[in-house]
C-alpha cells in the first residue's frame, strides 16, 4: 500500500469505530477503491496475527486452526470487496470486531482506537519504506483522532 492508501484506510476504520458516520461517509466516498484499501489493512492485520510464525514456538491443532481462520476471514472480506462501495461499511466493521476481540487488551486501558493508530503507524512506516518519498518531499503522518 502507498502512504496516502494508509492513511485514508485507517481513517476509515477510525471514523467508522468513532461512529463518525459522516467523516466516514466523506473518506468512502474520496476513495472509489477503499473495499480494496480495507482488505489490504485488514490481511497486514490479521495474517501476522493468526500465523504460525507469528503465535506459537510448539505449534498445535488450536495454532493451525487459528491460522486457517485468519485466511478465511481475509477472503470473506475480498469477497466483500468486490460488492465495492456497498461492502465498505461490513468490512470494516469485520476488522474493528477482529482488533476488538483478538488485538485490544482492555484490562491495560487500551481501546480499539489504540490499536488502530499503533497498527496504522507500522503501515506507515511499512508503505513509507516500500514506497519512499521523492527528494525533497515531506510525506504527512499519520494523526491522532
Amino acid at each position: 500500500m502507498a502512504p496516502d492508501a494508509v492513511l485514508s484506510a485507517f481513517g476509515y476504520l477510525r471514523a467508522v469505530e468513532a461512529g463518525d458516520t459522516e467523516a466516514a461517509a466523506d473518506l468512502a466516498d474520496a476513495e472509489p477503491r477503499m473495499p480494496a484499501l480495507l482488505v489490504d489493512a485488514a490481511e497486514r492485520i490479521i495474517v501476522p496475527v493468526t500465523s504460525l510464525c507469528g503465535i506459537d514456538r510448539d505449534p498445535c491443532d488450536h495454532s493451525f486452526a487459528l491460522e486457517a481462520v485468519g485466511h478465511v476471514l481475509v477472503a470473506t472480506l475480498r469477497g466483500w470487496a468486490q460488492a465495492g462501495p456497498d461492502g465498505v461499511e461490513g468490512i470494516a466493521r469485520a476488522v474493528i470486531t477482529f482488533v476488538r476481540q483478538v488485538l485490544t487488551q482492555e484490562e491495560c486501558g487500551e481501546t480499539v482506537a489504540d490499536v488502530l493508530r499503533q497498527m496504522e503507524a507500522v503501515g506507515f512506516g511499512q508503505a513509507l519504506e516500500a514506497h519512499p518519498a521523492p527528494s525533497g518531499a515531506h510525506p504527512g503522518r499519520p494523526t491522532a483522532v
